[in-house]
């Protein structure tokens, strides 16, 4: 029966975006003790389920990254229940373990397909100055996480172009989903870091969580159709062994 839900995209991402919203009911009208510390974890739960009924192809070390960028989220998110400016320790915790699945996912997303640097560029520099604008607005308030700000932002910079990077080498659909994924935590990341920072943003709590648990959803549904375009890769294969 849970097999059978997680191998339905449909039944799943139903269940998905559910969960979803009740954990941002939770947050918006609950204690954080104890329900978020109940409703919060099954948001990547599920994720890590979800992958792992559906994972395809025999490359252990892909899908180990993908497993272990989950189990990191899952940590920031128990960390990130009570993370703000005044509890730096957890909040220094929570960006290291968002950092290290940032690493996981960009060595998942990295591939040897020769790619156009000339078409890299443009991309990055928009990312670049999207990277700079955010450090610029919050420099005066970082205080002691200026440099993990740096390091984290640079590792979404990363990671958002190892994912532009996948066009071409996998599926159109594959590269969309994880692509979105990537571009939606990239905004997130952003508005978190700015209400943690600076200021408070209109609707920021549900923003913020819906923004995440998307991106998320999106990046594991994109790696999951990579399938599309391994079965197209054995299917030529074995065209060209029958053709000869």
């Amino acid at each position: 029966m849970v097999k059978h839900i997680f191998k339905n995209n449909k039944r799943f991402t139903l269940l998905f975006f559910s969960i979803l919203f009740l954990d941002i009911y939770v947050k918006l009208n609950c204690s954080a003790f104890p329900y978020r510390f109940i409703s919060k974890p099954f948001v990547i739960l599920l994720l890590i389920g979800y992958f792992y009924f559906n994972k395809v192809g025999s490359n252990y070390k892909k899908h180990l990254c993908v497993l272990l960028a989950l189990v990191c989220f899952l940590i920031g998110d128990l960390l990130n229940i009570y993370a703000n400016y005044d509890n730096f320790i957890l909040l220094g915790f929570s960006l290291f373990f968002f950092s290290v699945a940032k690493i996981f996912l960009s060595m998942k997303f990295s591939h040897r397909k020769d790619f156009n640097v000339s078409r890299l560029i443009p991309f990055t520099l928009i990312m670049f100055v999207y990277t700079i604008f955010l450090i610029w607005f919050l420099y005066e308030d970082l205080g002691v996480f200026l440099t993990p700000a740096l390091i984290t932002f640079f590792l979404t910079l990363l990671m958002v172009q190892f994912a532009y990077l996948r066009q071409g080498a996998y599926s159109n659909k594959s590269y969309i989903y994880v692509f979105l994924g990537v571009i939606l935590y990239a905004i997130e990341e952003g508005l978190f870091a700015v209400q943690i920072f600076k200021l408070s943003l209109p609707f920021q709590d549900f923003l913020i969580m819906f923004l995440y648990g998307a991106a998320v959803y999106f990046i594991v549904f994109g790696v999951i159709n990579e399938k599309e375009y391994e079965q197209k890769q054995v299917e030529k294969f074995d065209n060209k062994i029958n053709a000869l």
